[in-house]
């Protein structure tokens, strides 16, 4: 046993007298939050993408029909997107300009490749990486809460698009996501198609939101153009790629996309344009009758042509120049033709929707051009 010796034990402290309570300080203002804390804030509230089955937008085109002005323009723009898809024999395509995926529009563009409404889809490259890809990936968009200065912004690493945030460090785990695809690919030339159907491929295995558009055309055999891939976070990803393996990367190549979305138009015969903004995907998809001309095949203009734009007609530029314009350049049939001036967000749900509850696409069967590329899933 231990040996336990005595302890004399000091008498206890006399107790300190209390000291009188100090007043409580006056309720200062709110201080800024840190850095952590005030991103999390502003990053608080996503995005939710619209349910065009949700709501029946029928009643509310027949209704503008008969109004004038941008009503009656959208009211003839959803009679001719039915018009063609009531025709069996027509290939629809849609082109994607601007940021009407990251605004809310993403499981709109789903919905129409699901229910069969969309063959081909041609995008600028922020719209299907940047904006549904990194959602895939698990990633958000944000609305954002309030007036920030942008200078703020950059400190805290989110980028603003108008009234939408997105958090850069995600965008940038985008960017190495597309490198790791890159690292995993043969070194040669590809298409954008070909390089977007891996990531579609990616996606079965690796996605945190199932319903991507991207992957939903791969599982449907809808190929996806973004002519100007290398134009959003897929550049970073393909840069740091070719870097890293100088001499002996994978690259992409334009002309292969322009030659085989010539290939489905002269295969297709029949073709109508749903065209969301103008810039490069809407005169690249309009061009293909040209490029079949130029190739000795005699392709039709495109009969179907809706474009929804902002841009002004004034200045000569691409994505604003009429329909009508795009006759003299023997790209677009003037029989069928729409141009709806309208923010896209506010007017394409109603489309849509129009579309979706008509139902003419149920009676449509699949034309999956993937298959014309020998693609399989």
């Amino acid at each position: 046993m231990r040996n336990l010796k005595t302890v004399k034990m000091k008498p206890a402290p006399k107790a300190a007298a209390p000291k009188p309570a100090k007043a409580k300080p006056a309720l200062k203002s709110v201080k800024p939050h840190p850095k952590s804390n005030r991103k999390a804030v502003l990053l608080s509230k996503p995005v939710k993408h619209i349910d065009i089955k949700s709501f029946d937008a029928r009643p509310i085109i027949r209704q503008m029909s008969d109004m004038s002005f941008t009503s009656r323009d959208l009211g003839r723009a959803c009679e001719i997107f039915n018009t063609m898809l009531k025709d069996k024999a027509s290939t629809s395509i849609l082109t994607i300009a601007g940021s009407t995926s990251a605004g809310g529009c993403m499981d709109l563009y789903v919905e129409l490749v699901k229910n069969n409404m969309v063959d081909v889809i041609v995008s600028t490259g922020a719209s299907i990486v940047d904006m549904d890809f990194f959602e895939a990936l698990g990633f958000k968009h944000y609305q954002a809460p309030e007036a920030v200065d942008d200078r703020e912004l950059r400190d805290l690493y989110i980028d603003r698009i108008y009234d939408t945030y997105i958090d850069e460090e995600s965008l940038q785990a985008v960017d190495h996501t597309i490198f790791e695809i890159a690292q995993t690919l043969e070194p040669r030339p590809y298409s954008s198609r070909e390089f977007i159907w891996e990531m579609g491929k990616y996606l079965t295995k690796h996605a945190k939101k199932k319903n991507s558009l991207v992957q939903t055309c791969y599982e449907h055999g809808v190929p996806i153009f973004c002519p100007a891939f290398t134009d959003s976070s897929a550049g970073f990803g393909l840069v740091l790629h070719q870097v890293k393996n100088p001499g002996n990367y994978m690259s992409i190549d334009s002309v292969a996309d322009f030659r085989e979305l010539t290939d489905i138009k002269i295969a297709a015969g029949t073709t109508g344009l749903l065209m969301i903004g103008g810039g490069v995907p809407k005169n690249f998809t309009q061009d293909t009758v040209v490029c079949a001309e130029i190739l000795g095949k005699n392709a039709e203009m495109h009969k179907y042509a809706i474009q929804l734009t902002v841009a002004d007609v004034r200045d000569g530029a691409c994505s604003s120049s009429t329909l009508k314009e795009a006759c003299s350049w023997g790209k677009v049939d003037v029989a069928l033709e729409q141009m709806v001036f309208a923010e896209a967000g506010s007017v394409l749900p109603l489309l849509a929707s129009d579309a979706y509850h008509r139902g003419h696409w149920k009676k449509r069967k699949p034309k999956n051009w993937a298959k014309l590329f020998g693609k399989k899933k």
